[in-house]
């Protein structure tokens, strides 16, 4: 009976048993530490701490928490760990228990007992694909369509038409109210086609609802349309419940970026600023809803950027919309963020060995080392104490082991949480950056993976407190050392602080204010400044892993269409990569292109789960090259699965899903435990 007891709960009770099983009651204590572990409090607090790990549970359909009975509880929980576990260690295999290959009639049997194959919309291509739960999956076409489908009768439930090419761009899952909110995109007016300026051009928006009733089909609704003017560059649906929408737009005659916002999407206003921050080519956006402000989420090379909107500001300037033919939004000013913040990326160790696949065109050896992941996953495992913090020690990387140039952001991934969680679990976001180098000599593409995780504000209040008490220091050595410049000392010229000398990696210093505007500190930055340096200016959440090893990952060559995209005139290659929060799931060419070999192989990584414990993720020590690595696997692929014709790829964490689209119109839903 002890065997089945979790290991996670064993290792925790393992000094209880030891001490009871001495006093000769070894099947007595079995059946009562098995009755104490499957009470609903425990594993309410188990949930709680995979949740806190940003590890989602395998809920079925629109299951709330709240909804489940013990049982369910008991065995969602379970299989979370063992996946969790599973994938950190010995990486996905294929597993014939996943909800997935449940139908109408029953589990899936036979030679596809571990994935399954359904239909996509007949005489449709796909051009983006998502699961909906274990249950459905939402399919946009390229004539326009978008399609709820039913994954376990393998047939259509509902469908929305508009007659003409739209293309969807965002979609976000609402699982309390059961609901799908996403938006659909194409082009009005054409710079190229019609002499207009690039800031002139003109988009169309729908916003879309699909709702899910707790009896009957699936139903789509429209809820707003809306216009742009200029490039845009991404929507977000901060926040379904307060109808507040979001979108980045290029000023490209000041190179800016934009801020358009629906403040209300039932009401015809919105709200466009010029924000003045510089778009570069090297950056990656997101857009966060926090405590009634707007943040753009802005990562450089080295440094990421939190900028500060309150939606109070900007409903002060707000204007009226018009669904006229002839209307068309535009900028009303340009306005500074109310509060800037920022924190260095924490780079890995400077003495890094290759990933544990060393060699990424070699056939695959078993990794000896991977049976035991580095650190405990609740974060409670063996602490290093041989760890230096100071930057004599050598353990901490002072340079960016892949800057730009010469590798770019091919694509980035911006992921929150979006499974079933509860209040008390922080919300937090990962980054998953596809780094490219193109050599021009060889015409070849080298791609590595680069993640972490964040959180907004970047950097907490309290943390701030230890950088302004770091910088009061700083200035009574300088001032005790003869030093006229106590900016020598913040910046590492006079290593005498008491041996805590910096280490921080960013190129800009910081000042410490706090915004009365917002009651928020921030930590702001300026060009002409220098980095803070020292342990108190690094953000917890901003440690950097890796797949280091280069590789080339297949890519699709999009079509582009004339009424969606008339600008760009080119095709544009998309690199088959999805990732979900921690993990990463791509297909890569297995050979090196001199051997002219096409083979290809479906490739994933787990990072190191979210903890903001620095030790017990071993950073700095010996055993911090493992953690700071993302240990690579090879997935089985079923013999129908033919790699060469794949057009869309996602992944599913919660159940172990990969949902992979081919272009003759099949779905591979692949299962993994």
């Amino acid at each position: 009976m002890c065997s089945d007891v979790p290991a996670e709960r064993r290792k925790r009770g393992y000094n209880t048993v030891t001490f009871l099983r001495a006093q000769g009651m070894p099947a007595k204590i079995c059946k009562a530490l098995h009755g104490f572990a499957t009470t609903r409090p425990v594993y309410r607090n188990l949930a709680t701490a995979l949740l806190k790990r940003c590890r989602a549970l395998p809920l079925h359909g629109f299951q709330r928490l709240s909804d489940l009975t013990d049982e369910q509880l008991v065995a969602a929980v379970n299989q979370a760990t063992r996946l969790e576990i599973a994938w950190l260690t010995r990486g996905p295999r294929p597993s014939t228990s996943s909800p997935y290959l449940n139908s109408a009639e029953g589990s899936t049997s036979g030679k596809r007992s571990w994935y399954k194959i359904i239909s996509a919309p007949p005489n449709e291509e796909v051009d983006w694909l998502s699961p909906i739960t274990s249950s459905y999956s939402l399919c946009a076409t390229k004539s326009g369509k978008v399609v709820c489908w039913d994954v376990h009768r393998d047939q259509c439930l509902a469908e929305w038409d508009p007659k003409e090419r739209w293309e969807l761009w965002k979609c976000r899952v609402e699982f309390d109210i059961r609901t799908v909110f996403f938006t659909m995109a194409k082009v009005l007016q054409r710079s190229a086609q019609s002499n207009v300026r690039v800031d002139d051009r003109v988009m169309e928006f729908v916003l879309m609802k699909l709702e899910f009733p707790l009896s009957g089909e699936p139903t789509f609704s429209e809820l707003a349309t809306f216009k742009t003017t200029g490039v845009v560059m991404n929507v977000f649906l901060l926040d379904p419940s307060s109808c507040l929408l979001s979108a980045f737009v290029w000023v490209a005659s000041s190179n800016t970026i934009g801020l358009y916002a629906l403040l209300d999407w039932r009401k015809e206003e919105y709200a466009f600023i010029d924000t003045g921050i510089e778009c570069s080519m090297s950056s990656n956006w997101s857009c966060i809803l926090y405590q009634e402000q707007i943040v753009i989420h802005s990562e450089e090379s080295d440094v990421a950027h939190q900028y500060f909107y309150p939606l109070s500001v900007l409903q002060q300037h707000a204007r009226p919309s018009s669904t006229s033919d002839s209307f068309v939004p535009g900028i009303s000013l340009r306005l500074a963020p109310i509060s800037i913040m920022a924190a260095p990326f924490i780079f890995p160790p400077l003495t890094r060995s290759q990933s544990p696949e060393s060699n990424t065109y070699e056939d695959e050896v078993p990794n000896v080392n991977a049976e035991e992941p580095a650190g405990d996953i609740d974060g409670e495992g063996p602490i290093n104490t041989n760890a230096e913090d100071d930057e004599g020690s050598g353990t901490v990387a002072d340079s960016n082991p892949f800057p730009y140039p010469p590798w770019y952001p091919e694509s980035a991934h911006f992921v929150r949480q979006w499974w079933p969680t509860l209040a008390s679990v922080p919300r937090l976001s990962c980054t998953v950056v596809l780094l490219a180098n193109h050599e021009p000599d060889t015409h070849r593409t080298r791609y590595v993976l680069a993640q972490h995780y964040f959180k907004v504000p970047l950097i907490e209040p309290d943390e701030l407190e230890q950088m302004r008490t770091a910088a009061a220091k700083a200035v009574e050595v300088a001032h005790s050392n003869g030093v006229n410049d106590a900016d020598d000392v913040v910046n590492g010229t006079d290593n005498g602080a008491g041996g805590s000398s910096p280490s921080s990696s960013s190129s800009r210093r910081s000042r410490h204010t706090s915004s009365s505007s917002t009651n928020k500190w921030s930590a702001e930055y300026t060009p002409e400044q220098e980095p803070t340096k020292g342990r108190a200016a690094e953000s917890t959440m901003m440690r950097l892993w890796y797949v280091s090893d280069p590789f080339e990952v297949v890519c699709v060559l999009d079509g582009l269409d004339d009424e969606l995209d008339p600008d760009s005139g080119q095709e544009r290659p998309r690199p088959l990569l999805a990732v979900d929060f921690g993990h990463a799931v791509w297909i890569e060419f297995t050979y090196p292109p001199e051997e002219d070999r096409e083979d290809k192989r479906l490739r994933f990584v787990t990072f190191p789960p979210v903890t903001n414990d620095r030790e017990a993720m071993a950073y700095g020590g010996a055993s911090s090259v493992e953690s700071l690595e993302g240990i690579v696997h090879t997935l089985d692929v079923p013999d129908e699965l033919d790699l060469d014709t794949v057009e869309t790829i996602n992944i599913d964490q919660s159940q172990g899903a990969i949902i992979i689209s081919v272009r003759d119109g099949q779905i591979f839903i692949l299962c993994y435990e």
